[in-house]
């Protein structure tokens, strides 16, 4: 895998796939166009003068490997465009830290890509609150996909319970235990 390249190389020292990808290891796969990766900030590089954090290190990386391809926009890797995204909160921070090595089904079981857990997940889409991340979040309950007790600590850690409530009210999550996240 490109990605695992990548950190043998050290070019990127910790990740894991989020987003819409991530989410299929844990609920029925939805449509995407991309692959994303949460990447920690230090893959980047700063811009001099700047705060602005560039790909300039993994672009260079990928570029020498074959990849340079930019498609709706991400650097095309075996005909995906993926968005290295940096994790620049304490959020995005845990959620690769605790991100785990899952096997990919029907193919090569030594390829073991480190995926977001599905409470990570889930507390990265109330809190970017798209209409396509409500309904994941919508997926995650439904098919009960989910540790009600690692989601609400995460959750009360960064000041997101009262957001989850208001979406569970807004839409018609009416079951106590997952409003509550409760057992």
């Amino acid at each position: 895998m490109v990605i695992q390249s990548l950190v043998a190389d050290g070019t990127i020292t910790r990740y894991g796939i989020a987003g819409a990808v991530a989410a299929t290891f844990y609920v029925e796969p939805m449509t995407t166009f991309d692959l994303d990766i949460l990447v920690s900030v230090d893959a980047f590089q700063t811009r001099p003068g700047s705060r602005l954090l560039t790909l300039d290190p993994i672009r260079a990386a990928l570029a020498k490997a074959g990849h340079s391809e930019f498609r709706s926009e991400g650097i095309v890797v075996a005909g995906w465009p993926v968005q290295f995204l940096p994790a620049e909160n304490p959020l995005h921070i845990e959620a690769i830290e605790q991100a785990v090595e899952t096997p990919l089904a029907g193919g090569n079981s030594s390829i073991k890509p480190r995926v977001l857990r599905a409470e990570h997940i889930m507390a990265i889409a109330l809190d970017v609150g798209r209409p396509k991340d409500k309904i994941r979040l919508i997926q995650f309950i439904e098919q009960n996909a989910f540790d009600r007790a690692k989601l609400k600590q995460i959750l009360d850690r960064y000041g997101l319970f009262d957001k989850w409530r208001n979406f569970c009210i807004q839409n018609g999550v009416t079951r106590k235990s997952d409003v509550e996240l409760t057992l």
